[in-house]
């Protein structure tokens, strides 16, 4: 409502904007064209289309505008950079939003080691959220530097920029309704809960999207992806530095 109050003026060309992109090219992507025109903006949000002034002008004439990239799972420290660092090189090459899941340095450092991340994305230029791991460790029997619990991992459900539980690979443990892999579930139950279910199927996957997980990455084949797609389940398709799934996966868009 903010912006609408005021943007006002500036929409309907009777005050300038914040900032306005002058003679530009830009991709839209609804109608999959190229189209021209200026882009007005206000604080951080573009409020138009068309024929803008602004108190502060940029011609790009020369230039092609589009949205910026989201990557919608990372582990950032796969990088071995901080999310500080990391942004600088994600940003260069048209990156502007990453959702991170630091299960990785949580494994090592536990509740210090999120707390680090998040510390450090403050400072990057990349917009960074972030999915508490819900694997630590990922399975019982693993040696490692941490446990979390749901108790512990509650500490941070209520910072803006954590927006969910990470990709719940221990699946025995749903399956099996462990009580605290059951506890973590609940405490994310009202934001987004990642999965991580390679070839998981038929009942065991109804009773995993049961227990309230969303997503899932690991699928590697046509058919399982439509499996989980029809069950509600929504799909990120990867093509990682590790694992590559864009080939097998493309025919089911």
């Amino acid at each position: 409502m903010e912006i609408l109050i005021k943007g006002k003026g500036a929409t309907i060309g009777n005050d300038k904007c914040d900032l306005v992109l002058k003679n530009s090219k830009f991709i839209n992507v609804f109608t999959e064209e190229i189209e021209e025109g200026d882009i007005g903006i206000i604080d951080d949000t573009i409020i138009g289309i068309g024929s803008y002034e602004g108190l502060k002008e940029i011609d790009c004439s020369s230039k092609v505008i589009c949205p910026g990239f989201m990557d919608g799972h990372i582990h950032v420290e796969s990088s071995m950079t901080t999310p500080e660092s990391y942004g600088n090189v994600a940003l260069a090459n048209g990156v502007t939003t990453v959702v991170a899941d630091p299960h990785e340095i949580a494994n090592v450092l536990g509740i210090d080691g999120i707390s680090f991340m998040l510390d450090s994305a403050q400072r990057s230029p990349l917009d960074i959220y972030f999915m508490m791991p819900s694997c630590v460790p990922a399975v019982s029997f693993e040696e490692n530097g941490a446990i979390l619990s749901a108790e512990d991992l509650s500490k941070f459900i209520d910072k803006p920029e954590v927006i969910g539980l990470g990709e719940v690979m221990d699946i025995p443990s749903v399956i099996e309704q462990a009580p605290s892999m059951m506890n973590k579930l609940n405490v994310f139950r009202d934001k987004i809960i990642d999965g991580h279910a390679p070839q998981i199927s038929y009942k065991h996957l109804n009773q995993y999207i049961l227990s309230g997980v969303r997503t899932d990455h690991e699928c590697s084949s046509k058919e399982e992806a439509l499996e989980k797609v029809k069950l509600s389940m929504y799909i990120l398709i990867r093509e990682g530095s590790a694992a590559k799934n864009l080939k097998d996966l493309i025919s089911a868009v």
